[in-house]
């Protein structure tokens, strides 16, 4: 009963039932979490923390996958002006010495930190928890259904995407404007021409195998 509910709400999208409940039992302040970022071969993984104003929640918040880049720009100002906003980084250099997962939860520690009120509960997308002083939640596929992660996402996704962007600008032969450091053919062509940069993630299996290629 429990999943058809969950895949009614994900139709549905994200509402504020979580941070609800949150707030009756451990108090008011309730932090969602996100990152961006898992997958490309290059680039830094970002997380965000957004805290809503419960009277003064934007119109539109959703899984920053199901939205387009318009859409996720104009959020992310309303959110930037509306609520309580931390970012954390995770660079290269931490996922390779670490690995992608403890560098993303490393990152969502660090959105949280990062807030100017701490949180009484986060809330938290997905099945694994940051080290936090805190009361967490942690809810699978959240984005898509809380308007706290749902923030978060949006947040973390649009600050990743204009880092890539700029570091498009410093080196232009991959596309990472476009691509954003997934491994489209794009980039697999920047690779063969120009080989790996100093923002590749060498830990990633197609960077590390190209590197021993070129041995």
């Amino acid at each position: 009963m429990g999943v058809k509910n969950d895949k009614k709400q994900c139709l549905v999208g994200p509402d504020f039932s979580f941070e609800e409940a949150a707030i009756n039992t451990y108090g008011e302040c309730v932090a969602g979490v996100d990152e961006a970022g898992r997958g490309p071969w290059a680039g830094p993984v970002v997380a965000a923390a957004v805290i809503l104003d419960p009277t003064s929640i934007p119109d539109g918040l959703n899984d920053s996958k199901k939205l387009s880049e318009d859409q996720r720009e104009g959020l992310f100002e309303q959110i930037q002006n509306q609520a309580l906003v931390g970012v954390g980084v995770g660079d290269v250099e931490r996922v390779d010495r670490d690995n992608i997962l403890q560098a993303s939860l490393w990152a969502m520690g660090q959105a949280v930190m990062a807030l100017t009120d701490q949180p009484s509960c986060v809330l938290v997308d997905g099945n694994k928890l940051p080290d936090l002083p805190m009361a967490m939640q942690a809810i699978v596929k959240g984005d898509g259904r809380s308007l706290s992660i749902a923030a978060a996402s949006i947040i973390a996704k649009v600050t990743r995407d204009r880092l890539m962007c700029e570091l498009d600008l410093e080196f232009p032969g991959y596309q990472w404007a476009s691509n954003k450091g997934y491994g489209t053919k794009a980039h697999q062509m920047g690779l063969a021409e120009q080989g790996v940069t100093k923002h590749h993630r060498r830990s990633f299996k197609p960077i590390k195998a190209l590197l021993e290629e070129n041995r």
